[in-house]
């Protein structure tokens, strides 16, 4: 196995293993809706707590969910165009878009990075009346948007390999 494969293979699992702990954050938005919903309206004791939890809850699932998104493919894409291609062609489109998302990534490594330094150094929490703290929320901005970097660099060395091979895969 080269080490573009072993690179690959390990970016993608790792982000694939994020992908799927986040998801079980659903279960526990549900819940806690859930519980939301029937101390609000069958006992007249709403929470403080609840919308933001399931607020806080949300980001960490869309963020880590992401680049094992970008993987397979499940973000928007124009398939009457890229469907048409074939699989070469499509691989050279890849190599083109993914570096782009790579550099978007960058970007938002950077702007994001004082971001959550600052809110870890200051302990920041929302303010709210529950007044939880949201720096784990921000730390995490920086720390996905580093997994979609290792992810598209992943997937451009994946498309390379199509371009080179006629269509297959790395990983």
């Amino acid at each position: 196995m080269s080490i573009v494969q072993r690179y690959c293979k390990a970016v993608t699992s790792l982000n694939r293993w994020l992908a799927v702990l986040a998801s079980l954050l659903v279960f526990i938005m549900v819940a806690v809706i859930s519980y939301e919903v029937v101390a609000r309206y069958f006992f007249d004791a709403p929470t403080v707590w609840a919308l933001e939890l399931s607020t806080l809850l949300l980001g960490p699932y869309f963020m880590l969910a992401g680049p094992y998104l970008l993987h397979t493919a499940g973000h928007v894409n124009v398939d009457i165009l890229y469907g048409k291609l074939s699989a070469k062609a499509a691989a050279i489109v890849d190599t083109g878009i993914y570096p782009v998302i790579g550099l978007i990534a960058c970007v938002l490594i950077y702007q994001s990075i004082p971001v959550a330094v600052n809110s870890i150094e200051s302990g920041e929490t929302s303010f709210s009346s529950w007044n939880p703290a949201i720096w784990p929320a921000k730390t995490l901005i920086p720390v996905a948007f580093t997994l979609l970097l290792l992810q598209s660099i992943a997937e451009t060395l994946q498309a390379i390999v199509r371009i080179r091979t006629g269509g297959g895969s790395v990983s």
